[in-house]
């Protein structure tokens, strides 16, 4: 389930939100439902922020000098089947 971030439809009116909606909040909902569009607490209007994506790290591979300092038994391929410790 997807994670969204709302905050106040009306930043530069900060007494007519309560205090959940004025710092903005997130909330877990399924894909599938339509955006929030009242506050749940004081029922004000938010909008939907657009929020950083989360994606992962392109690293190099692990050399084999590297997967043995962080502790990994490093197997060469010798035969069909076989396998012996470098």
């Amino acid at each position: 389930m997807p994670l969204y971030e709302y905050i106040s439809g009306a930043p530069e009116d900060p007494d007519s939100s309560c205090r959940v909606c004025a710092k903005g909040f997130e909330l877990h909902r399924p894909v599938d439902r339509a955006p929030l569009e009242q506050c749940p607490l004081c029922k004000n209007p938010v909008k939907k922020l657009i929020s950083k994506v989360n994606t992962p790290k392109i690293t190099k591979p692990f050399s084999v000098t590297d997967a043995k300092k962080a502790g990994f038994t490093v197997l060469e391929r010798r035969d069909e089947g076989v396998f012996e410790k470098q």
